[in-house]
This record gives structure tokens, sequence and C-alpha cells, in this order.
């Protein structure tokens, strides 16, 4: 049985932490920055961790 492809989109946008949470960049740092504050596009710059409900299908085209 061949192995499974990573999915090419999700592996540009999600990354895997050491103990296994998904993480994800923050929307809206794209363009139009100059109406943003500095402290708004600070705090978009964070990561997040990716929610439960989206967890699984996102390991899954990950291969996890």
């Amino acid at each position: 049985m061949p192995k499974n492809k990573t999915h090419s989109g999700a592996k540009k946008r999600f990354r895997a932490t050491g103990s296994g949470k998904l993480m994800r960049e923050q929307a809206n740092k794209r363009h139009l920055l100059e109406v943003k504050s500095s402290r708004r596009k600070r705090r978009l710059s964070n990561d997040q961790v990716l929610d439960k409900a989206n967890a699984k299908q996102v390991k899954k085209l990950l291969g996890r």
C-alpha cells in the first residue's frame, strides 16, 4: 500500500509544536496595514493554537 501524501496547502498553513498541538497564523496581517495600529499588528503576528473542532481534520491532512 502506498504512503499517504501530506496536503500541500495544509503544510504551508499549520505547524505542530513539540507537544503535538497544532498552530496557525492569524488573519488580517497581509494588506491595509497602514490603517491598523502597531499594537494590533504586533498581536496579529503571534501564532494561535488551532481549536479542537478543526484539529482532527488538519491532523489528517498533515498525515499525523
